[in-house]
């Protein structure tokens, strides 16, 4: 099942904001979340929803809500003064592209007369290899769509029916040959660390990225969720643990091969052929810009505020029919609360954290995570912190470390 929302305050039913914070970046994103999969992964906990699942909700009319929430938003933004063009729009779930082209191609048209979307803007819809054809990738970039992210998650058959995946390898080069030939740019999403998963197997996985040759890679560790499906099946022991020996083996693996194809880290869990492409939209998240999430289960930030919409379909629909924001709770960070997290973002990216933005006693640390081969030297003293590939295996321990 999805996870709980977080605790927080009542938001108001006009959805309008309190004083907010200067911009700390200026890009604007947008998120907009499509809840809808055929069927549910056993290691998801996103909010997702399948079509017997729905009860009281329609995928058809899914982008007539969203449309309520943009005008919404356009209002709320107006008023608090932060309304500006996208910088970036990114479609995720669920799976997007189980909705027609042109219901994505009619909520993209929504977020531009809303807020506008900047020239050199980065427009993103994730994407199931088996839900492409060469007629939706025209139709994505007909409508201003600019990449495309492609569920990949394994090349090996029986990684894939472990995380419960229905495509079948072969569907992933027929969906990244239908994105080139709209002229999107391409990115695939991949998880190591499957229960059973074997070194070969991620190298096979991994074999067939780099022939892909992609413009961007995502390849995250595979974290079980409690309630998920998985997480009930390794209890009732029908499959191992996963081994986090093995998953830092497969990351060491991973960056190794992907350096030799030509791509670069540039946040510990995604490289790119190059800067221009990285996923700007997740920079954002990253450096603390502001963004809008659109749909059941969204969230939001702007100026230090952060709100997360009800979670059902059928709720976030009838919010919105009646003229209310579908926000079901926000919070305002203090500046400690504020801080932690900035060092716990920015520290996983390339560029680095910033070491003057660290109070004393994370900067009193610093020498000693040079020392123990976690950041590097030269780095560090040129003033910005920037994870060693060891430091990368162990982020979590260096933020530890750095906000202790």
């Amino acid at each position: 099942m999805p996870s709980a929302l977080p605790l927080g305050d009542p938001a108001p039913a006009d959805g309008g904001l309190p004083d907010l914070l200067p911009a700390a970046h200026p890009d604007f994103g947008v998120y907009v979340h499509v809840p809808f999969c055929r069927v549910r992964c056993g290691y998801c906990d996103f909010n997702t929803y399948t079509a017997t699942e729905l009860r009281g909700a329609s995928q058809a009319d899914y982008p007539d809500e969203v449309a309520r929430e943009i005008a919404l938003a356009a209002q709320v933004m107006d008023a608090a003064g932060r309304r500006r063009a996208a910088t970036s729009v990114f479609f995720g779930g669920g799976t997007p592209t189980l909705l027609p082209g042109d219901a994505l191609a009619r909520m993209l048209g929504d977020v531009r007369d809303a807020f506008g979307i900047a020239a050199d803007a980065e427009v993103t819809v994730e994407a199931n290899p088996d839900t492409v054809t060469p007629a939706l990738t025209a139709r994505l970039a007909e409508a201003g769509v600019t990449r495309l992210s492609i569920g990949m998650q394994s090349a090996v058959p029986s990684v894939l029916a472990t995380l419960d995946r229905t495509h079948e390898p072969a569907a992933v080069p027929r969906a990244v040959t239908a994105a080139r030939a709209a002229g999107l740019q391409v990115s695939v999403d991949v998880i190591y660390g499957t229960p059973g998963e074997t070194l070969a197997d991620w190298e096979r996985t991994l074999d067939a990225v780099t022939a892909l040759e992609t413009d961007h890679v995502s390849a995250y560790a595979l974290i079980v969720e409690e309630g998920t499906a998985l997480a009930r099946r390794i209890a009732r022991g029908e499959i191992d643990t996963v081994d986090d020996d093995v998953q830092a083996d497969m990351y060491e693996l991973t960056d190794a091969r992907l350096a030799a194809a030509g791509y670069g880290w540039y946040e510990v869990s995604n490289w790119s052929r190059d800067e221009a492409t990285r996923s700007r939209h997740n920079l954002a998240y990253w450096r603390g810009a502001d963004w809008w999430g659109f749909g059941p289960g969204a969230h939001s930030h702007v100026g230090g505020v952060r709100w997360w919409n009800v979670k059902h379909p059928a709720a976030y629909a009838q919010r919105l029919s009646l003229g209310s924001s579908p926000a079901a709770g926000r919070e305002t960070p203090d500046a400690a609360s504020r801080a932690l997290e900035r060092t716990m973002l920015e520290v996983r990216i390339a560029d680095g954290l910033a070491v003057a933005s660290l109070p004393a006693t994370g900067r009193a640390e610093v020498a000693g995570l040079i020392a123990d081969g976690l950041v590097d030297g030269a780095s560090a003293i040129a003033g910005r912190l920037v994870l060693t590939l060891r430091g990368r295996l162990l982020a979590d321990a260096v933020v530890r470390r750095l906000t202790a």
